[in-house]
This record gives C-alpha cells, sequence and structure tokens, in this order.
C-alpha cells in the first residue's frame, strides 16, 4: 500500500527510561531518560563520578539498574543479556571491548591502541556504539580521525552512537545533541549550542564550557520593565533583560548571574553605558593561541573575558568592561 508505506515511520532510535542506579544506599542515577536517534551521536556530558559510565554499563548490559527501561527501535530489550543485545562498547578503562580486543593485562590504552579500538567497534557495530571517554588518550589527529571515522559510520551504517564524556570541548566539536548529567539527574538535553549559549540552571553552567557566575541580589521591582541586580561582590549595579517573573527570585534571596567570558567587552575609551559598565584592574593575561584569556578584579568580583586579540594590555592595567545586559542569565538554583 504507497499511502501506508509514505505515512508509516519506523522508531528507529535507542530510548532509555527512567534509568536509576542504587551504589551502597545512594542513588548514582535517578530516572534517567534520553533517545539518541539511529544516525546521530548523542553525548553524555557531567563531571567525573556523575555516572556516565553507569549509564553506558546499564545500555550494554553489563550492570543491572534498579529500574528503567531501554528500548531498540521500538523493541525492549531492557531484559535480553549483553551478548543479544549486541551493542558494540568502546571504554578507556574496564570497557568489556577492551578486553576483549587487546586482553585482559592492559588497564589503560594508548592513544593508538584506543584508536584501534573504535576502528574495530566500527566494523563490528550493527545497531548501537557505546563510547566512553575513548579520546581522553589520544592526540589531536587521533582524536580527530576517530571522530570522522565514526561520523562516517553513523551515516552509512545507521548507527545511534552514545559518547560519555567530562571534556565539553568534545561535546560540542562532536555530538548532534547532549544530555547533561548533574546530581544524578538529567538537567539538561539538547543541541551542544544550546546547552552552551542557554544553560537551564546554575550546575550547567558551571561544568558546559567556561563561564562567570557570581551572586547577586534584585534592587527593583517584580514589575519593573528592566530589573537591576547588585553583585554581593564589589556591589556593581547591573541591568539585564527583562525575564519572566518566576526566574527573578525574591528581593531578600540571593541569585546567581552568569556571563560568558567571550560575552564581556574590555574597553579604555568611549563606550555604550547601557551595557552595564565597571572599572576593573587585570590581574593576569594567559595566552591561549587563537584567544587570551584576561583575568580581571573589579572591586572584589573576579571576572574572565575572553578575546581574541591583547594588544598592549598587562596584569595591573585599568580598565572599563561592559556586560550587555541580554547576555547576562539569572540562575536561582
Amino acid at each position: 500500500n504507497k499511502h501506508k508505506s509514505s505515512t508509516f515511520r519506523l522508531d528507529m532510535s535507542l530510548k532509555a527510561s527512567n534509568l536509576s542506579k542504587l551504589y551502597d544506599n545512594n542513588w548514582i542515577l535517578r530516572d534517567v531518560s534520553f533517545e539518541a536517534e539511529r544516525g546521530e551521536i548523542f553525548g553524555l556530558f557531567g563531571s567525573s563520578g556523575c555516572g556516565k559510565t553507569a549509564v553506558l554499563n546499564i545500555l550494554a548490559g553489563s550492570e543491572k539498574s534498579n529500574g528503567g527501561a531501554i528500548n531498540l527501535d521500538s523493541s525492549d530489550v531492557s531484559e535480553k543479556s549483553k551478548t543479544d543485545r549486541n551493542f558494540a562498547y568502546v571504554g578507556q578503562i574496564r570497557a568489556p571491548s577492551w578486553k576483549q580486543f587487546f586482553g585482559s593485562g592492559k588497564s589503560r590504552p594508548s592513544g593508538l591502541e584506543q584508536a584501534e579500538a573504535i576502528k574495530h567497534a566500527v566494523e563490528t557495530a550493527q545497531s548501537v556504539l557505546l563510547i566512553d571517554d575513548a579520546f581522553s588518550c589520544m592526540d589531536k589527529m587521533q582524536k580527530l580521525d576517530s571522530m570522522n571515522l565514526l561520523r562516517k559510520a553513523t551515516r552509512e551504517k545507521n548507527l545511534a552512537i552514545v559518547f560519555a564524556t567530562s571534556n565539553f570541548d568534545d561535546i560540542l566539536l562532536f555530538c548532534d545533541k547532549a544530555a547533561v548529567i548533574a546530581g544524578s539527574e538529567i538537567s539538561q538535553i539538547g543541541t551542544p549550542r544550546e546547552v552552551y549559549l542557554e544553560p537551564v540552571c546554575y550546575s550547567v553552567a558551571r561544568i558546559a564550557g567556561r563561564n562567570n557566575l557570581f551572586e547577586a541580589r534584585r534592587v527593583t521591582s517584580s514589575k519593573a520593565e528592566t530589573p537591576q541586580f547588585q553583585t554581593i561582590e564589589g556591589s556593581h549595579k547591573l541591568t539585564i533583560q527583562k525575564v519572566e517573573k518566576k526566574f527573578l527570585g525574591a528581593l531578600n534571596q540571593n541569585v546567581s548571574l552568569g556571563i560568558r567570558p567571550e560575552h564581556i567587552s574590555i574597553s579604555f575609551g568611549a563606550s555604550f553605558p547601557e551595557d552595564n559598565l565597571i572599572r576593573a584592574t587585570i590581574t593576569g593575561v594567559q595566552f591561549l593561541g587563537a584567544t587570551t584569556l584576561v583575568e580581571l578584579d573589579a572591586d572584589g568580583l573576579k571576572l574572565d573575558v575572553l578575546v581574541l586579540r591583547l594588544v598592549g594590555l598587562k596584569s595591573g592595567d585599568e580598565c572599563m568592561l561592559g556586560l550587555p545586559p541580554d547576555r547576562i542569565a539569572i540562575y536561582k538554583d
């Protein structure tokens, strides 16, 4: 039936629903849910020890969960054995496929060996490939070559790849979508761009890329067209763009404000006063190649600024900083 074939769509994805894991009476994971489409590289990002490896082990069938379900292409595979699931797995330490491929005598592979393990996994993977922090011991070229190989395999073999890492730069470089795990739960799911530019909470803003986070308290009415906050350190008045009342916090409650280092401007002459101008002293300059990180102190408020070029600036110099209102975010948690 031509009409049926054009409207019927088989669910082609790996779906984890409410996965939970208890270790020694502590919940390492609680109700972790996400969906990795075939042909997609899905990232699991979080600090070391947040439970990323536990998620992969549960998906692979090498570790039992304390609740939840796993579906592949609409079929429940939760009760299938590791062998029956046939998920390829590449990990840096204690990964099942690592021991099978190189033997159990080695605990930490070299970058070259890890790249070979990825090639082997790509050759054997049929539906799902799980990767646990496999790029951390590689040099730059090994990493880029492996990423290109995996992207190609994702398209050509229609794989669903789940990639766990504590390096957010790898998420930005490699993944189509990502979930951020914080406090044993998923705090945010989105594209890497969305996670970086629009963190939904403090815990995500703190770990997903470099960020300036500092305490402040609202000093204007919740009905004000342009809300204003006063920083706890330095007592600077900062105006932000109007947001929904529920995000503002109470007048007697401290909140966290956040602004990315590349969104702050440094100037010595004419500036735009609407950009929350504050005076600061340069306390450090760190050359990072294509960019330079400038550390500043504004009467006790410590800020980092990322610039493309730093001409004639050095520690001890005074300057003006501009913090655009539309680049400042509020975090109540």
